[in-house]
């Protein structure tokens, strides 16, 4: 997970998860542009074994979080002066729900959800035990995709592997577990090495779904 070695950034050729655009348009009767990327929609799960009283969620090293917290703000030269080799890995890790890309038309948005836990968290969920929260978009300065959160509730006889990820798509994920108080002390931090969305997640289950 932590073991990073030669870093280089250099233009982004052709990608197939994100394409960059230009929008030009009037408003107010003033020329304007916009720059963004347009990515795949996704789907992501909130996972609670009510029994053991613990969430499941993945840890991922994510590079543009890497950059975020590793290259200064201000000053020209500050990726060019970058020495890599002293940023620790851990600048990186993040601490997210389990999630994939939408990209395969033949299966409905739980379907995928369900094959995410099972190759990411290794639980085999029924389809009825997959429950629908919210549709919402995301980074909307950026990218504007639209990610849909679902809610499962597992058990520990659905687990079939230790789930990782599939790592000849290139993932390598830990799967971490935590109480409710762990998680409440979690997203207390100052910074959280998670997204928005997963905050707003753990908000929706502790409203809705937490023990009481």
């Amino acid at each position: 997970m932590e073991d990073i070695q030669d870093v280089k950034l250099q233009p982004m050729p052709v990608s197939q998860f994100l394409k960059p655009l230009r929008m030009t348009f009037k408003q107010n009767g003033k020329e304007r542009f916009w720059d963004f990327v347009k990515l795949h929609e996704s789907v992501s799960c909130i996972l609670f074994n009510r029994k053991r009283g613990v969430l499941v969620f993945v840890k991922q090293f994510r590079p543009a979080v890497y950059y975020g917290n590793s290259v200064p703000t201000t000053g020209d030269n500050s990726v060019k002066d970058m020495d890599w080799t002293k940023v620790p890995a851990k600048n990186g890790i993040t601490i997210e729900l389990c999630a994939g890309i939408v990209d395969d038309p033949k299966l409905s948005l739980a379907e995928i959800v369900k094959k995410e836990i099972l190759e990411e968290c290794g639980y085999e969920v029924p389809l009825d035990k997959i429950e629908k929260v919210i549709g919402y978009r995301s980074g909307v300065g950026v990218s504007g995709d639209k990610n849909n959160m679902f809610y499962a509730e597992i058990t520990d006889e659905m687990k079939v592997h230790e789930g990782g990820g599939l790592e000849h798509e290139g993932e390598f994920i830990d799967v971490v577990e935590m109480t409710v108080p762990e998680i409440r002390k979690f997203i207390e931090q100052d910074n959280v090495p998670s997204p928005g969305g997963f905050l707003f997640a753990i908000l929706w289950f502790l409203t809705h779904k937490a023990p009481k």
